[in-house]
């Protein structure tokens, strides 16, 4: 009987559900389900909201189910695009040494590795070491003497030196994956790398001695894996893929994104592009057109790249380069990418599916290079699959994915016990006050500790099994402890804000003794630091220079008649997070500070703040036709000139205003504003206000129907 298995693919845009069935070498694809994220849950690889991913994770299972079963495991991947790679020397003084031994060679390995995750995480913003899983090394080199030599083992010499390529994983990325598949009702059967999955079922091992670039364009982003001397010696990503090209679409052709991306996907399928604008308009476009449209935005993503690729290959192209996932299929891309990496544009090419040994699949399912990376999971996590164990290392548990036989030394790796631990307990502490409490900082660790795996007294060669407890017993004490102001400060002290659109990074100040120091000074025995950290919106605007902004903040006032009117409507507005603030409101690390100015207004547009009038205007009716009376209410002067309604008026300014003609407009007003005279040969007359008898003296209002009508 077949063996069914059961793969996601968690991706930017979506999670992709396949069945397989294993049948002896050859695996057959039953079913393929395909469902975009409603909202943007994934970044980058990483699931950014596990509650969401859950959702989807169930939708495409339980669908999944209605056809195939029930479904309780499944095999997953961490991303490609999450994985790091660093490369790291380490050298050892070795003089007046006893001979090398194959302990202290792992512990030399042990320090590389750990000097090539201080490298990565260096150029991180995330400092905690606990935080990321290496997932394996190589060694590439022993050195004894600057010679370079096959083991260390049994050696003599001055200096030894080692070097390994790491590989380290986000521990997040798969700690996220497995809370995603909990709350989906789904245990982890296996786990594999999306880069390793993809390799494995296009290249195989016989191949890998070639230096190939294997690269996933998704959606958000691109993957690249490079093989060469039969491994995988570089992992990398751009943030550059497929939505780049839809962007592109959107913006040339005013589509509404999902348009846009269906407009691409045609471009592969009809030679005529069917497109309706934001506008309603229609219209279709030959493809040679479209497509030359895009060359712009073609060429940044080959561009892209090709860049990483050279980054990761030395500054060299491979050989040839295998495009899959949906964003291969971009117009042009291969031939694009070929020119940029001066290879033969059959070097540069895009494998669907039919590309994988082995493999058949049901008649639904389409030959696409969108479908290698979810089969290459469910392939490579049968055959290759990355089970972890969990060990107490001193009563600390950890996680350890098994890529190999494991050892203690992958064990203290999870467990991140420094290579120097190995050499014995830390030396005294350094002892300071910062903001006058008492900080103790550790000594380095010293001479060679004793490693005990149950009980028994091993080395760090020594292989371990699910549950295995390991304890390390100090050594002798090593140097005294040594930091600098740096060193303890956590990330909270360091913000990052953004104030006027530009962002800046706000550094605490800091003292020693009373004196002002960087962040990078060393400290001495009982040294008194001082930490300020900027905490409000005005702290911070000193912190970064912009101190000058806080003149623009007065409120706007205008004294009248000797009288002084604050009007919120034409001062400056601060605000924090589109919220609006004062000064002291505290700042958090991400915040967007603004200040929005306002002009000074004219006279006019003051008055109105103010509901004081300029001029009085009223409409009427007189002997049927329609009039504006119209007369100034007010003089306004400053600095005894006097003032037009379009006269600017500023901040602190004083003004002097007299109001003018408050007596009631009076039906003898009328003439004033119509050309309208008394006949000559005229006889009696009656004046009428709104068809009633009335007076030339009588008040009026706007509104009122006016009439003289002869007898």
């Amino acid at each position: 009987m077949a063996s069914k298995l059961f793969a996601l693919d968690i991706g930017t845009r979506s999670v992709v559900g396949i069945i397989l069935e294993e049948h002896g070498e050859s695996f057959h694809v039953v079913d393929i389900l395909v469902e975009e994220h409603k909202e943007r849950a994934m970044v980058d690889g990483q699931i950014h909201n596990v509650l969401k991913v859950a959702e989807i994770i169930q939708s495409v299972k339980e669908k999944l189910e209605k056809k195939h079963g029930k479904l309780e495991k499944v095999s997953v991947a961490a991303a490609g695009r999450a994985l790091k790679t660093e490369q790291a020397e380490v050298i050892m003084d070795i003089k007046n040494r006893p001979i090398f031994s194959e302990d202290d060679m792992s512990r030399l390995e042990l320090s590389a590795v750990q000097k090539a995750q201080s490298n990565l995480l260096q150029s991180s913003t995330d400092k905690n070491t606990n935080h990321y899983y290496c997932v394996g090394y190589s060694v590439v080199y022993y050195r004894l003497d600057g010679e370079e030599i096959g083991s260390l083992v049994d050696q003599q010499g001055n200096e030894a030196s080692i070097e390994v390529i790491a590989t380290f994983l986000p521990r997040v990325v798969v700690e996220s994956l497995i809370s995603a598949l909990k709350r989906a009702n789904l245990e982890m059967e296996a786990l594999t790398l999306e880069p390793i999955a993809a390799i494995n079922v296009l290249i195989p091992p016989s191949m890998r001695r070639l230096n190939v670039a294997l690269v996933d364009i998704g959606a958000g982003t691109s993957d690249i894996a490079i093989t060469d001397l039969g491994t995988v010696v570089a992992y990398g990503m751009v943030a550059t893929a497929g939505d780049e090209i839809t962007e592109a679409l959107s913006d040339i052709y005013l589509l509404d994104f999902p348009l846009a991306e269906e407009a691409k996907r045609t471009l592969n399928t009809e030679e005529f592009i069917q497109i309706q604008d934001i506008l309603g308009f229609e219209q279709d476009i030959p493809k040679e057109e479209v497509v030359d449209s895009l060359k712009p935005a073609i060429e940044v993503l080959a561009s892209s790249i090709s860049n990483e690729i050279l980054r990761l290959n030395n500054n060299k192209p491979t050989k040839a380069v295998m495009l899959v996932g949906g964003g291969s299929l971009t117009p042009t891309l291969p031939r694009i990418l070929a020119e940029k990496l001066n290879l033969p544009a059959n070097r540069v090419a895009v494998r669907g599916i039919d590309a994988i040994q082995n493999l058949t699949k049901a008649d639904h399912i389409p030959i696409t290079p969108e479908l290698v990376t979810p089969i290459g999971i469910a392939i490579a996590a049968k055959r290759a699959p990355i089970q972890y164990m969990s060990v107490q290392v001193n009563n600390q548990i950890v996680r350890l994915f098994e890529l190999k036989e494991m050892t203690i030394t992958d064990a203290l790796l999870a467990a991140n016990i420094s290579a120097r631990k190995l050499y014995g307990k830390p030396g005294a502490a350094l002892s300071v006050h910062v903001n006058g409490q008492v900080i103790h900082i550790p000594g380095e660790h010293g001479k060679p500790a004793v490693i005990q795996l149950n009980g028994i007294e091993t080395n760090t060669k020594s292989s371990i099994q699910n549950n295995d407890k390991i304890e390390l017993l100090e050594g002798i004490d090593g140097k005294e402890g040594m930091a600098t102001v740096r060193d303890l400060l956590d990330d909270a002290t360091i913000k990052s804000i953004t104030f006027q659109g530009v962002m800046y990074i706000v550094e605490p100040s800091i003292q020693i003794n009373g004196k002002k120091v960087s962040l990078d000074t060393m400290l001495q025995e009982n040294d008194k630091i001082t930490v300020e950290t900027p905490q409000t919106v005005e702290q911070v605007l000193y912190a970064i220079h912009k101190e000058n902004y806080l003149t623009q903040l007065h409120p706007y006032t205008v004294t009248i008649n000797n009288k002084k009117h604050f009007i919120p409507t034409f001062s400056t507005k601060l605000s924090l997070n589109g919220s609006p603030v004062k000064l002291s409101y505290s700042v958090q690390e991400n915040d967007i500070i603004k200040m929005e100015t306002h002009n000074s207004p004219t006279l006019e547009q003051l008055a109105n703040q103010l509901d004081k009038k300029l001029v009085d205007q009223i409409k009427i009716t007189f002997q049927n036709n329609t009039l504006e009376l119209s007369r100034d209410c007010a003089i306004v002067h400053k600095n005894n000139v006097q003032l037009s309604s379009t006269d600017i008026i500023a901040n602190e300014s004083k003004i002097q205003w007299q109001d003018i003609n408050s007596s009631p407009w009076i039906f003898q007003d009328v003439f004033r504003f119509t050309e309208w005279t008394m006949p000559e040969q005229a006889g009696s007359f009656q004046i009428l206000k709104n068809g009633t008898p009335s007076r030339f003296d009588e008040e009026i209002f706007g509104g009122d129907q006016l009439d003289i009508v002869f007898e």
